[in-house]
């Protein structure tokens, strides 16, 4: 439809039908096609009508039942508008991809794009047209549950993430079979929640939030980003959805984003919670004007709109600003000429973990896995006597919190796939305690949605029988292979935790495993870094395998086995132990740095821990050795327009084959306003057969020195500056060059 036509459309609407446009509400209210339900309407206080008018629907997929709402809907439309079906496909549709914390670890962007371009694929034969992804939220603080939406504590790596899963998910024009628009989330740093608590608190300086938090949403509009959702917490002690220097002055004229911008659930109404708006209607006309075009499951908008609009409090104009924008993102996916667009019964069933992206999922795994410790134990020889124990070695709970348009029976367990490679009569499989033991009873009221039988519902006597059966397999084995790690629901939304642990009766089945036998391998599932001293002081070997999908358990044999070398490396920092949190590698030095060798008290230092993580950001091993040159610049001053070029020689001097990510960061050694102690800014991914050696180079470019000044400038200065080369964000591999 063209833009005059649009128009038009606009100005035939009446006052009320564009205020239901800017309605969302859940498929609830629509299970039932062919009319609506009365008992969410009554809760939520809006009427029959607004139901029938709303403009939006999240939470509800499948082609035959969204095409049969769309149709119903149509009818009784006086416009015929179609309506817009939005869920949260955060890491894939039925085929489920690492979360995308792990995404980030395997260091290939490209791959995000094809695991979010499969997930878009799925995900439109199902009927939807949006997903509330990617989270792009910058996170420095494991306590924080949503550490698993994001891709971690550095800006830069974010921005790439947050570019390709856009790519992924819309194309270059979101008219095209298979692709669903992306809304980038949440609009602004709510990944700096005071203390990790959801829904908390933010307070950053304005320079931060620039510097720092802004920079991944900026290259999600500028990947062409149709949505952003507003954040549930506060920036300058206004909430975000209802803070008009973020939404109109940052977001809107700063940053070029012209799309739609939607309220997180219920974020309007909860400014009320907030003490920044005295009641609803205040509500309503503070985020109109700051420019929220859709209320997310709350009658702000529906009850009050009309009112404020007659009364003058809220200018019409504002309502068709919001309304035209909702229309031409239905316009854009192509919605009024094929308002089922995609959806698709019976593709639906060939598409939906078909063997192409099942084999995306096991490759995006693979690369996702972060070997923290090896000595030698692994690759697993499979001939060995091998004993499996854990209460992830026979679980298909292996997705995300997050991936609830997925099924557990679709997901292939290590066990299930152990016995396709492992010698049979040499290895045996023992669970060895529940996830979540009798000392977590009273914990499944906070971990809302849990089901099944191993949370609490054991009494300490059996815990103990399967301990000690697993101590008997371990007793017998020549290696222990230990599938552990956080309950599923212990990390995403929702899920704060101030003990980053593994629960205590895994723990409890790791020391007296430990006890009988000293050769374990730990595979870790996690949705967050954790706290896991213990475990990496007396495990041979620790494999981070995060929250892996569908083909998780072929993924981690592949790897096991050595048919695939691990190659993840750490998006986020792994704590030394909670104490430290937030913690990150690109911090500043402080006016008192804690030096190496330098043994004074008055340093910025713990007493009782170090400073530093126990991984830090970039880490992770393979199943070869490197060897790394200094750098080489090819000059040592350079000036705007000119470029140094640093280069290293990487030579493998293992005994296989394997996979290093070489990365490049630079430091400003004294600037206006004080910068990190390194900042990634390059990084390559190069394969070497053994003794193969690679020159690896990187350029430094004037942009990439740029900050912002206290004046909010984005400039670079001139002066000295360091650059290293290495393998991990420790590295002191290093030159200096001037920028004049």
């Amino acid at each position: 439809m063209k833009t005059e036509k649009l128009k038009s459309l606009l100005d035939s609407m009446t006052l009320q039908e564009k205020i239901d446009q800017m309605l969302q509400l859940t498929g609830a209210f629509y299970q039932d096609a062919d009319s609506v339900l009365t008992g969410p309407e009554e809760q939520l206080g809006i009427t029959g009508e607004d139901v029938s008018m709303a403009g939006s629907i999240l939470g509800t997929c499948g082609a035959e039942k969204l095409m049969k709402i769309q149709k119903n809907y149509m009818e009784k439309h006086p416009h015929h508008i179609p309506l817009l079906f939005m869920m949260d496909i955060i890491h894939g549709m039925k085929t489920i991809f690492p979360i995308p914390l792990g995404q980030a670890a395997s260091f290939e962007p490209e791959l995000a794009k094809r695991c979010a371009a499969a997930a878009a694929k799925e995900a439109a034969v199902a009927g939807l047209h949006v997903t509330f992804a990617p989270m792009v939220d910058l996170v420095r603080d494991a306590r924080w549950g949503r550490v698993m939406e994001s891709t971690g504590e550095d800006p830069w790596l974010n921005s790439l993430f947050a570019k390709a899963m856009v790519e992924g998910f819309q194309g270059d024009d979101l008219s095209r079979p298979y692709k669903v628009a992306a809304c980038v989330k949440h609009f602004a740093a709510y990944g700096a929640v005071q203390a990790g608590r959801e829904y908390h608190t933010v307070e950053l300086s304005e320079h931060t939030l620039r510097e720092y938090y802004l920079p991944a949403y900026q290259a999600g509009i500028d990947a062409g980003a149709a949505m952003v959702m507003t954040s549930f917490n506060t920036i300058n002690g206004i909430p975000a959805s209802t803070n008009r220097w973020l939404m109109r002055d940052v977001l809107r004229e700063e940053m070029g984003f012209d799309g739609v911008l939607i309220s997180d659930f219920s974020a309007i109404l909860e400014t009320i919670a907030h003490g920044n708006s005295k009641d609803c209607r205040e509500a309503a006309v503070k985020a109109v004007q700051a420019g929220v075009d859709i209320d997310m499951m709350t009658n702000v908008y529906t009850a009050n709109l009309r009112e404020l609009s007659e009364e003058g409090m809220v200018e019409k104009a504002r309502i068709d600003q919001s309304v035209m924008r909702i229309l031409e993102l239905k316009n854009k996916l192509g919605l009024f000429e094929n308002p089922y667009k995609d959806a698709d019964a019976k593709k639906e069933k060939e598409i939906l973990l078909c063997e192409e992206h099942r084999a995306l999922a096991r490759e995006a795994a693979v690369k996702s896995f972060v070997l923290l410790e090896n000595d030698g134990i692994l690759p697993v020889n499979t001939e060995k006597s091998t004993a499996f124990i854990g209460p992830y070695t026979d679980s298909r709970q292996i997705k995300s919190s997050w991936a609830f348009t997925g099924d557990d029976k679709d997901c292939v367990s290590i066990e299930a796939a152990a016995r396709e490679v492992f010698d049979r009569s040499r290895t045996e499989y023992r669970k060895g305690s529940p996830v979540l033991g009798t000392d977590s009873k009273g914990s499944e009221k906070r971990l809302t949605g849990f089901t099944g039988d191993e949370f609490g519902m054991l009494t300490r006597e059996e815990e103990e029988e399967m301990r000690k059966e697993a101590v008997e397999a371990a007793k017998k084995a020549e290696t222990v292979i230990m599938p552990l790690g956080e309950h599923y629901l212990q990390s995403g939304e929702a899920a704060s935790r101030a003990q980053i642990s593994i629960p205590e009766v895994q723990m409890e089945l790791f020391r007296a495993v430990y006890e009988v036998n000293k050769n374990i391998i730990v595979i870790l599932f996690c949705g967050r870094p954790l706290d896991i001293r213990e475990i990496t002081e007396k495990a041979r070997a620790v494999l981070v395998v995060w929250r892996p999908g569908t083909e998780g358990g072929n993924a981690v044999v592949d790897v096991l086995t050595g048919k695939e070398n691990p190659s993840g490396r750490l998006p986020m920092s792994f704590p030394y132990c909670v104490g430290q949190v937030p913690v990150h590698y690109n911090e500043f030095s402080t006016g008192r740095p804690n030096q190496k060798g330098v043994q004074e008290r008055f340093r910025s230092k713990y007493l009782d821990i170090p400073n530093e993580p126990l991984y830090p950001f970039g880490y992770g091993l393979g199943y070869t050795r490197f060897s790394l040159s200094q750098i080489r610049l090819d000059k040592r001053k350079f000036k705007a327009g000119e470029t140094i070029q640093a280069s290293v020689n990487l030579k493998n001097v293992g005994t296989c084959k394997g996979t290093e990510t070489v990365q490049f960061y630079i430091r400003d050694v004294a600037a206006s306003v004080v910068r990190p102690v390194k900042e990634l800014k390059g990084f390559e991914k190069v394969t070497l057969e053994p003794g193969e050696e690679r020159t690896v180079r990187f350029s430094i470019e004037e942009p990439m020195l740029r900050f912002h000044t206290e004046n909010h400038q984005f400039v670079s200065e001139a002066g000295e500056f360091l650059v290293f080369v290495g393998t991990d964000s420790r590295t002191e591999n290093q030159a200096g060059f001037i920028l004049c």
